[in-house]
């Protein structure tokens, strides 16, 4: 969402970045309609101001008994015709709101230009893909194989994309999300919060997920949407709230299921755990000033990559070109994971900093210590991971020949103890 005092300022650019996600030019309709508003709301005031200004003679007309009859007969007038400005506005306001709310964020000037994946460039990587001395297995496979994994039971309880966890693979991904939280809490400096799931349209509004992708999203009978990330909730957090810049930067986590009704994804990822309507997700969440935003897009994406750091998983980070960015997005990282089975780099991790997009939507501020007025804050979300995707992960690069798992040794305490996972 945009500050259309901003626009005003800034028409050129406003075109300009739009122009580089793919869009044409929008800021002449978007200028002509706020003229248009701007002008009805004058032609209001200049009512209110009449009308109070005929109500003061009506008042010293009486109190010297003289005929106010045809004063009276204005207001009146004037009422109903402020009735009709008012609706007038209303409607101006509401076509403008509209209008900007499904125009995506401007992209970052350093961030990429490109059409899609494929113009999205790497920027640094960790560890060599890993080898094997026989031909690696893809998750699905391995998990079925040990009986932990079970596709036909999720299917039977509740349709595709759902999976079954049974034993030491349930227990290997509750401890990644365990060891992911401990790590982001105790040496990464976010706190841990528990959020509703249920969430209502002014705060899937806020973070951008409403009007445009309404059709990607989970709705309740009673209104209410299922998060489809802890983005969500987390950042809403300090919807319509002036914070002070002493308060700032706010760092914090979850870890969700998370619901997605993928309605986009049609034939994609459609075996195994990747895309799935349910899962769970470690999510990081910061609100800082705006000069500190992209600083904090740095520090947050080396948070991600560190969990796989020291699960000792090969990934890569790449930066998003324009035409692959998320719709609320300024410049976005992604972490991607190799997965052997695949033999590919998947998505696992997407560090974005929407600058003040969000919080002009949440109308969340902050004030300066010294200085008027107040600024919007700025957001920052990142994957801190998909834990499913995690598993996926480490399920892969730590298979054995036999199709047993070797449990990494940052996860063997929340094991446990134990160090390979067998078919029971």
């Amino acid at each position: 969402m945009y500050d259309i005092k901003w626009i005003r300022d800034n028409a050129e650019a406003f075109d300009k970045g739009l122009k580089r996600r793919g869009l044409g030019e929008k800021s002449k309709a978007v200028l002509e309609l706020d003229a248009k508003c701007r002008k009805a709301q004058t032609d209001l005031q200049d009512m209110q101001k009449r009308r109070n200004e005929i109500s003061m003679q009506i008042s010293g007309l009486k109190k010297e008994g003289k005929d106010t009859t045809s004063l009276v007969n204005e207001v009146s007038s004037i009422k109903r015709d402020m009735a009709g400005k008012e609706e007038e506005v209303a409607s101006l306001s509401l076509e403008m709101t509209k209008l900007l709310e499904v125009l995506p964020n401007l992209p970052a000037d350093n961030v990429p230009d490109g059409k899609d994946e494929n113009d999205n460039v790497e920027i640094r990587r960790f560890m060599e893909p890993t080898k094997f001395s026989f031909t690696p297995k893809e998750h699905d496979e391995l998990g079925t194989k040990l009986g932990l994994l079970d596709f036909e039971t999720a299917a039977k309880i509740a349709g595709a994309r759902f999976v079954f966890l049974r034993g030491a693979l349930a227990r290997l991904e509750r401890a990644i999300a365990q060891f992911m939280l401990d790590l982001h809490t105790e040496e990464h400096g976010y706190t841990e919060c528990e959020v509703p799931l249920l969430v209502n349209d002014a705060t899937m509004y806020g973070t951008g997920q409403l009007p445009k992708f309404a059709e990607d999203l989970f709705k309740t009978t009673d209104g209410r949407w299922l998060i489809p990330t802890a983005e969500v909730p987390l950042t809403n957090s300090v919807a319509g709230n002036v914070l002070n810049e002493n308060d700032l930067p706010i760092r914090i986590t979850a870890l969700t299921p998370c619901f997605r009704s993928e309605a986009g994804a049609a034939g994609k990822d459609t075996k195994g755990m990747i895309r799935q309507h349910q899962f769970y997700k470690v999510e990081m969440v910061s609100v800082v000033k705006a000069e500190d935003s992209d600083a904090e897009l740095e520090r947050m994406t080396s948070c991600a990559e560190d969990v796989l750091k020291r699960l000792e998983l090969p990934f890569r980070t790449i930066v998003l070109c324009t035409g692959d960015m998320g719709f609320g997005s300024r410049k976005t990282y992604d972490v991607e994971v190799w997965l052997p089975g695949q033999n590919k780099y998947r998505e696992i991790s997407s560090c974005s900093t929407c600058g003040a997009f969000q919080g002009t939507r949440m109308n969340a501020r902050y004030k300066t210590n010294g200085k008027k007025g107040t600024s919007y804050v700025h957001t920052l979300n990142g994957s801190g991971l998909a834990v499913g995707r995690t598993l996926v992960a480490v399920m892969e690069n730590y298979q054995q020949e036999d199709g047993s798992i070797v449990v990494p040794k940052a996860l063997r305490k929340y094991m446990n103890g134990l160090e390979v996972i067998k078919k029971p």
